[in-house]
């Protein structure tokens, strides 16, 4: 990996060189970040079973509810406009674009538990050829659970919908007491090298600064699971993950009381968490605030009141040009729908749209269309399009 971080490295410099930008230093550049490539087409044609939309008010927005699920906590988009959907008691979900649905069959066993369960799903950025799923959830061990990272071939046939040769490439290590801050959001980098996966401190705190484990990090590896290292620490429960066009990484986190986080994630660097942060533990003890020199990546934009950011995505299609390389964020106890506009290395609040629910996921369709699943025991599916 060393070696490629340094190919990488001197690519981006040169490029950056010719346009006048600052140079990044080798340590700040993502693997695989010199070319974008999309893992969806462009466009998916409309569906006739896509009901009426309707204004969503207080919001620029049209919906069109699509569906409803129990617990969902993630979904992806396929090459041919399909989805499939995670819901947290271990069901994974293929939604044709058409509408159907079926259940995936070979879906791993999961704790179910406190805020452990099924996670993220994403596709390889070959699907369309090697139709390589890769799945997170929270699993048993020695000393109690901890986060998973498996990757299968999806395999739909007369028979259904299978995921067949599933092995675990990546586990959170120790596995702990508790149910809470498994993290494990995934992302690939824009040439699809490199896999990341976000590690939550598993609310111990202390771990978070010990690089010994690998709780409280973000962790780069090969797609197989090899050569897997930490990127960074200091992480709290960070539960969204996304590169940018221009191959910065970018990070959503759930903070304490107050002090949730929008990150620009740089290797080996060090977030702070439980020595410093801008808000307070549960109950009012203080935490120092990040300040310069303290030797600590501080947040691009944060919140306080709490929002609670479940995920992330930034927005790269044509229906809205306007917010074009922003990142939109899901709000839990924020029950909204968060744009923050980001330009270059720099972020700042855009907007916030209430929901009146819990708004646990934010994908892009292949149309362009924004795609949310709000949180709980019947969530829904919405389709955001302009209102």
């Amino acid at each position: 990996m060393a070696d490629l971080r340094g190919i990488v490295a001197l690519a981006m410099v040169l490029t950056l060189a010719g346009c006048g930008a600052p140079q990044p230093t080798p340590m700040e550049t993502p693997p695989g970040s010199a070319a974008v490539t999309p893992s969806v087409p462009p466009s998916v044609p409309a569906t006739a079973s896509l009901p009426a939309a309707e204004p969503l008010s207080g919001t620029p927005f049209a919906v069109q509810e699509l569906g409803r699920f129990d617990e969902p906590w993630a979904m992806t988009f396929l090459t041919d406009g399909d989805a499939l959907i995670t819901e947290r008691a271990g069901r994974l979900v293929l939604r044709y674009a058409d509408g159907r649905s079926t259940e995936v069959a070979g879906v791993p066993e999961v704790v179910h538990q406190g805020q452990g369960g099924l996670g993220d799903v994403i596709v390889s950025p070959d699907f369309a050829t090697d139709r390589t799923v890769y799945l997170s959830w929270a699993a048993r061990g020695t000393g109690g659970s901890g986060a998973e990272v498996g990757r299968a071939t999806l395999v739909t046939d007369a028979n259904g919908a299978r995921l067949d040769g599933l092995s675990v490439i990546w586990r959170q290590q120790p596995k702990t007491s508790g149910s809470g801050h498994y993290g494990h959001r995934l992302t690939f980098s824009p040439d699809g090298s490199h896999l990341f996966v976000t590690s939550g401190e598993r609310q111990k705190m202390t771990p978070a600064q010990d690089r010994s484990n690998t709780l409280g990090t973000i962790v780069a590896m090969d797609p197989d699971g090899g050569n897997a290292e930490i990127w960074s620490y200091g992480h709290r429960n960070p539960l969204g993950i996304a590169f940018d066009a221009a191959g910065n990484l970018w990070s959503s986190e759930m903070g304490p009381q107050g002090g949730d986080e929008l990150n620009l994630i740089r290797q080996g660097r060090n977030y702070g968490w439980p020595l410093a942060s801008n808000g307070s533990h549960y109950g009012g003890a203080d935490i120092p605030d990040h300040k310069p020199g303290d030797g600590f990546e501080a947040p691009k934009v944060w919140w306080n009141p709490s929002v609670s950011p479940g995920s992330l995505m930034i927005y790269s299609g044509s229906m809205y040009p306007q917010w074009r390389g922003d990142a939109f964020i899901g709000a839990l106890s924020g029950q909204a729908l968060i744009r923050v506009d980001l330009d270059g290395t720099n972020a700042r609040k855009g907007d916030q749209w209430d929901f009146g629910d819990r708004v646990r996921e934010v994908e892009q369709a292949p149309d362009g269309s924004i795609w949310v699943l709000t949180d709980g025991s019947d969530g829904r599916l919405l389709r955001l399009t302009p209102g």
